[in-house]
């Protein structure tokens, strides 16, 4: 169990939770930070449309209700809207005669519409949530092999869901927040309100990179970790759709069923539903006044140099260590954070999109092609990626890149410390681990990588915090041994990570999966948006090869923001 106490840090094992607000910060005042201590307030935080924070419940004791219940199909957003308001109306009438429980109204729509059109017609007021699945196509599923195997196997549990291609949510029925890092306590607090009898009933959120360190201003709604379950939620499926709408309640908390109802009736009398926009995904058309990094080139280089030094130290074990940087995009109108994100969906079909939008808070969205886990029943996968290169347009050109990557040294040796790692951290918490394929190279719109896939079966299902546990950090973003390397991010980096490097995804009764928050931003009205990339430092790095592999990376949000005379017309649709 060596790799759980390595990552000790990075999880919370406290059961007690201090209900304390003050916020420590080392971080040097940027004018983005000193924007927002101006318009932050933590209040604002605790008070806008927040229902209940499950966290404060006792997770020992059961709810009285977790229920699904579905109503006929209809053909439109308008029609499922409708239908909607008037189940919540009869909830209203005749309620669950429990003091505490989840009920869940839903809607299948006979049409495809995308989840992110439909955020994007909404209020931008209320708290917000996006999560779109990866497309796997073309690999193999080591979940549905390791079922296969096993006479009892139960990979495929939930299976209504397994055509779920994205869900975007408004406002929250119940959320988790603290500002103590993320522990076995939270993680029950979050699963008394779930249950595989509802496997649409999902947590979504995210986790600091180290929730440990000092949180700096723009970060502070987020807290350690922030998960909610969305009050009303649109569902697209392949082929279909559905809209939803979520109460939770508990006495204990102070948070009744009449609370919760009129809560979500205030929230569902703003939904818009009659026009959905479809989104033209080619450039924001804004024009960007200034960029500037954070650290600065002439500070980067000495910092690889360092790392390098450290690595080469016989007394040493750090074999890598990545490190980041954020860049600071200011433009001369504000960038709807949800529309950067429907184009960075356009070209990432190969990657996790995601948006987290806390009350009061910068929206973090990213375009994310590593998993992190998913846990279907008892089978958990993951996946090794490192090492980067980029496209080329010319397919000879191309091959000649892929080769280069799956041969050179210094690449594989960078890969290699992330995959063993990952099947050390899966062989201390499952029966039976298997990696296929050894290494590929996985091929994204803009760059490259060495790639391979793990995966195994846990001895029990409720191993899933452990999950957390072993693999975050991964040495993908941290570095290995994953302590050491993340006293040197502290004593190197001058910012707060954030979620940035972090854990974003969804709790789910059945399945539970997360990515891991890199290709990220953080958006917010009048201050532009911070832009994080990293890149792993291993013997044989060169300083400028790295920090243009940081340009790189970052390559998908700048020039999807440069304006483009060409594009400034945008297309609406309306979908009846």
């Amino acid at each position: 169990m060596a790799s759980l106490q390595l990552s000790s840090h990075f999880l919370g094992k406290n059961t007690t939770k201090h209900n304390s607000v003050s916020i420590s910060h080392s971080y040097s005042q940027t004018p983005f930070t000193r924007l927002f201590s101006r318009k932050i307030k933590f209040q604002k935080f605790m008070s806008c449309s927040m229902s209940m924070n499950g966290c404060h419940g006792d997770f020992k004791t059961p709810l009285g209700t977790i229920e699904t219940r579905t109503m006929a199909a209809v053909l439109s957003p308008t029609a499922a809207t409708e239908r909607l308001i008037s189940a919540v109306s009869e909830l209203k009438s005749q309620p669950p005669p429990f003091s505490s429980g989840v009920v869940r109204l839903q809607v299948p729509i006979e049409q495809q519409i995308g989840a992110i059109d439909w955020l994007q017609a909404q209020n931008e007021t209320h708290p917000r949530c996006f999560f779109s699945r990866r497309s796997d196509v073309g690999r193999p599923d080591l979940l549905l092999d390791l079922a296969s195997q096993n006479e009892n196997g139960n990979g495929n549990g939930g299976s209504s869901d397994r055509d779920l291609v994205s869900v975007a949510g408004i406002g929250s029925a119940v959320f988790f927040r603290d500002l103590d890092p993320f522990s076995h306590d939270d993680w029950r607090s979050i699963r008394r309100f779930l249950s595989s009898k509802s496997p649409l009933i999902r947590a979504y959120g995210g986790m600091r990179f180290d929730p440990n360190g000092k949180i700096s201003v723009e970060w502070e709604p987020f807290g350690a970790f922030y998960f909610a379950v969305p009050q009303v939620e649109f569902n697209e499926f392949g082929g279909s759709s559905m809209l939803a709408a979520t109460l939770a309640w508990d006495d204990e908390l102070s948070w009744t069923l009449e609370n919760a109802i009129e809560s979500l009736q205030e929230t569902m009398l703003q939904v818009v539903s009659s026009v959905v926009m479809r989104l033209r995904r080619e450039s924001l058309g804004v024009s960007v006044l200034s960029k500037n990094h954070v650290p600065t080139k002439g500070a980067y280089y000495p910092a690889v140099e360092k790392a390098l030094e450290i690595i080469k130290h016989k007394s040493s074990s750090l074999s890598k260590v990545v490190l980041a940087r954020n860049s600071r995009v200011i433009t001369d109108v504000d960038i709807d954070p949800i529309a950067w994100l429907a184009q960075l969906q356009s070209e990432g079909q190969d990657a996790y999109q995601f948006c987290l939008q806390p009350p009061g808070a910068p929206a973090f969205i990213g375009n994310t092609p590593e998993r992190l886990f998913q846990r279907n029943q008892l089978g958990v996968c993951s996946e090794a990626l490192a090492a980067t290169r980029p496209r080329s347009a010319s397919t000879t050109r191309d091959m000649e890149i892929e080769r280069d990557l799956l041969t050179s040294p210094k690449d594989d040796l960078e890969f290699s410390i992330v995959r063993e790692n990952i099947r050390e951290k899966l062989n201390s918490i499952c029966d039976q681990v298997v990696v296929k394929p050894q290494k590929t190279v996985r091929k994204l719109a803009r760059v490259q990588h060495l790639y391979s896939q793990l995966a195994g079966k846990l001895r029990r299902e409720d191993d899933e915090f452990d999950i957390l546990a072993a693999l975050h950090p991964t040495p993908a973003v941290c570095g290995l041994p994953a302590e050491e390397a993340r006293l040197l991010i502290k004593e190197i980096e001058s910012f707060d990570r954030g979620m940035y490097a972090g854990p974003i995804g969804f709790f789910g009764g059945g399945e539970s999966e997360f990515a891991v928050g890199i290709r990220s931003a953080l958006v917010e009205k009048g201050l532009g948006a911070l832009i994080y990339a990293g890149t792993g430092i291993v013997a044989g790095s060169n300083p400028t090869s790295e920090w243009n592999e940081l340009d790189l990376k970052i390559s998908q949000f700048t020039k999807s923001i440069e304006y483009k005379a060409a594009a400034t017309t945008t297309t609406l649709q309306t979908i009846n």
